[in-house]
């Protein structure tokens, strides 16, 4: 793992990385605390949320954000695209691998300096499409 000057591996911020690499189940910030204070049980909501952040900045994680839905982060750091369900919210990588030059065909096109690019497809989940849902939804589900 690295660090830049300055940012050490403390042991809260391992226990954390620990925990969130262990889950597949890309968890929001309450998620992860609820796991890493049985091991910490001093620890604060508000240093979880604090070492995420810095985690994410680092690069050792990452930080799942959708317009106006709860934060969620992803203990693989690896470009890789997600499945959002837009019912419940559950997140999962999607089965396939990232789309090679993508940035430098939108740079050609646009004339943007593109830095990255993040993926996520919107659906509903196998158990959200169990569900009875909305006439209009069920159009959409088919």
């Amino acid at each position: 793992m690295s660090t830049e000057p300055g940012l050490r591996m403390t042991p809260q911020r391992k226990v954390i990385l620990q925990a969130l690499r262990k889950l597949r189940t890309h968890p929001s910030a309450d998620e992860i605390y609820a796991v890493v204070r049985k091991r910490l049980p001093r620890i604060s909501l508000g240093t979880v949320y604090r070492n995420l952040e810095i985690l994410s900045e680092l690069g050792e994680i990452q930080k799942i954000e959708s317009g106006g839905a709860l934060r969620r982060f992803d203990g693989n750091p690896e470009n890789h695209y997600h499945i959002r369900c837009t019912c419940c919210g559950k997140v999962v990588d999607a089965p396939f691998a990232v789309m090679p030059h993508m940035e430098e065909k939108i740079d050609g096109a646009t004339g943007f300096v593109v830095f990255g690019h993040h993926l996520e497809f919107l659906g509903l989940c196998p158990e959200c499409r169990e569900k009875p849902i909305s006439p209009g939804l069920r159009r959409l589900t088919r």
